[in-house]
């Protein structure tokens, strides 16, 4: 096995998080061939925290995300409670028994974030044996409302290996059927999305304001962007950890004391996740051994 053969093959491999279960089997046959089409069929499967709080409004003028009138007024934002793949197909039966359909009514959605349709679309794709993984960075494309025009928000993507082409295509599963976008969210142009690596680095080097990029907490700066990076870190290491798990050095009332050294070991490690391929194996040495860099906090853990 070449060291590439190598990269897709871990890939292909399920986390504790993308593990579809028992459910796998039930998906493997039925699923459809097309990446556009699985990808619109995890999108109707779940409906954005921030739509149902708009609700009938903007982008949902037309329905395009289910009615939210319809859900019901004591169904909360759910991602803390179907943190894994399976969770999610478990519920997704459980309020419609005929699993993952296109027209899942509004009431019987997932109230689910773009972290979470990564990890099923991600899981879905290894199912149908093609390599994915899940990436995490910031969406300059986005028009959300309260932010300021020009930012760049918070957000998960996939990436799956086209044998044909020979690449990784970028995709945006979560954010796929907004009108406005103005390019194909099944295959992103390069320089589309902000890898948290990328953003890490210019706003270190001074080039960009740390402000740029914001996450939907209301943070922003080199914190914000260092708990994408980490997570970035750990889904390139398929390990697609939940928001509130992140490496203890990022959080509140210890980032602001990291040392000059400290801040420079990200800058490394950012420069290495900018081509992670190339750097993999690197990536995968640091991954098992720097334990700050690895080792989660957050909740009951830590």
């Amino acid at each position: 096995m070449n060291n590439f053969s190598k990269i897709t093959d871990n890939y292909l491999q399920f986390s504790q998080y993308t593990d579809p279960g028992l459910y796998g089997e039930v998906f493997k046959k039925s699923l459809p061939n097309d990446v556009r089409e699985i990808g619109l069929l995890v999108r109707k499967q779940l409906i954005h925290r921030m739509v149902l709080k708009n609700g009938n409004t903007g982008s949902n003028a037309d329905l395009r995300y289910g009615d939210t009138t319809r859900v019901p007024w004591t169904r909360q934002p759910e991602d803390d409670v179907f943190v894994t793949t399976s969770a999610m197909l478990a519920e997704l039966f459980r309020r419609d028994p005929r699993g993952l359909v296109p027209d899942r009514a509004a009431e019987n959605k997932l109230v689910l974030t773009c972290r979470f349709t990564t990890i099923l679309m991600a899981s879905l794709l290894k199912l149908k044996g093609i390599p994915a993984r899940v990436r995490s960075g910031f969406a300059p494309y986005f028009v959300v409302d309260g932010l300021p025009a020009g930012k760049s928000d918070d957000h998960w993507i996939n990436q799956y290996w086209d044998e044909k082409e020979s690449r990784w295509v970028t995709i945006d599963v979560d954010g796929s059927i907004e009108g406005y976008l103005k390019f194909d969210p099944y295959d992103m142009p390069e320089e589309t999305f902000d890898f948290s690596a990328d953003a890490w680095l210019v706003v270190r080097s001074g080039k960009t304001d740390g402000d740029h990029f914001w996450n939907g907490g209301g943070n922003g700066g080199l914190m914000a962007i260092s708990w994408e990076l980490f997570y970035d870190f750990h889904c390139l290491m398929n390990d697609e950890i939940i928001y509130h798990h992140a490496p203890e050095i990022t959080n509140f009332g210890k980032f602001d004391k990291l040392s000059e050294k400290q801040l420079a070991e990200i800058d490394d490690l950012a420069k290495l996740m900018q081509k992670p391929d190339d750097n993999f194996d690197q990536l995968k040495n640091i991954w098992e051994t720097k334990k700050e860099f690895r080792l989660v906090k957050g909740g009951l853990i830590g």
